[in-house]
């Protein structure tokens, strides 16, 4: 299947990212969202980061000013109707999403392959939801979008080689690396980097270290670009405490038991970046730890 049109559900962090990255490979972009105010924020920081990319010499304003040409924005859902694949990036509840391609389904056509950003829910389970889980996938960006290098396509029980062969050109479009994987709690990176936060909030409640020697000591002793817990607040504590939920309940093992610690910043509402305050504080000039 050639692909042409790309609906984005979702003009947060994610979806504005897949929507800048999409059209600067040349796709046509319809983003939507429920509200009006978040296409307008989205579309402003994606002409702000292409602007960003001019500068420093990544693409020419002559693509930046057709990339922008091909984003249009919608607040009806159901006007994702034509396009070819649509990629699901709202918020990280199976409900939410559950509800969204039950919503789009009667506008679709036939040949339209439906695919989730989701970090940890079983595409699985989403596709079964639909009338073509053969043609339903995971389609998993990293965050920033435009700089990470990696996409996971992660295939349910039923997707087809079809499916997969028309995403996977789809990343190789966009000048990314596609990783296969399949379709098991929080598949690959996050199955593999939320634990260690996870270990790394644990070191920090057990008064192992505080935040500043343990971040320091994970980028100093292991050459990590960003120490766990400052990753933990640029992803969001909640978003960290979902994916660690879904390890924990999907494969029944105590590794995976979700800090105390943690579900105690989320329940004071201290998520990280977007809140201004998680394990560190974000309402001054510099961080500051909060423990």
């Amino acid at each position: 299947m050639d692909i042409q049109t790309i609906g984005i559900v979702g003009a947060g962090q994610m979806g504005n990212g897949i929507a800048h990255v999409m059209a600067l490979a040349g796709y046509d972009v319809m983003l939507t969202d429920i509200s009006e105010e978040a296409l307008k924020a989205a579309v402003a920081l994606v002409e702000g980061n292409m602007a960003r990319q001019v500068g420093r010499g990544k693409i020419s304003e002559a693509d930046m000013t057709a990339a922008m040409g091909r984003i249009a924005t919608t607040t009806t859902l159901t006007d994702l109707g034509p396009s070819d694949l649509i990629i699901e990036a709202a918020t990280e509840r199976e409900t939410v999403k559950q509800a969204i391609f039950e919503d789009l389904l009667p506008h679709i056509k036939p040949e339209t392959i439906l695919t989730s950003n989701t970090s940890s829910i079983s595409i699985t389970r989403l596709a079964s939801r639909t009338d073509r889980p053969e043609r339903f996938m995971g389609f998993h960006f990293m965050n920033p979008v435009p700089v990470m290098q990696l996409v996971e396509l992660i295939r349910g029980i039923a997707t087809n080689e079809e499916t997969f062969s028309a995403c996977k050109a789809v990343v190789d479009k966009l000048g990314k690396t596609a990783a296969s994987a399949e379709d098991f709690p929080a598949f690959i990176v996050n199955r593999i980097l939320m634990p260690m936060i996870n270990e790394a909030v644990y070191t920090l409640y057990e008064g192992v270290g505080n935040v500043q020697s343990i971040d320091s000591s994970m980028k100093l002793g292991a050459n990590h670009p960003m120490g766990p817990l400052e990753l933990a607040d640029f992803i969001g504590l909640d978003t960290c405490l979902a994916i660690m939920n879904v390890l924990h309940d999907g494969l029944a093992d105590t590794k995976y038991r979700p800090c105390p610690l943690l579900t105690k910043y989320v329940e004071a509402g201290w998520l990280g970046r977007k809140t201004q305050r998680g394990f560190y504080d974000y309402r001054g000039d510099v961080p500051v730890p909060t423990r």
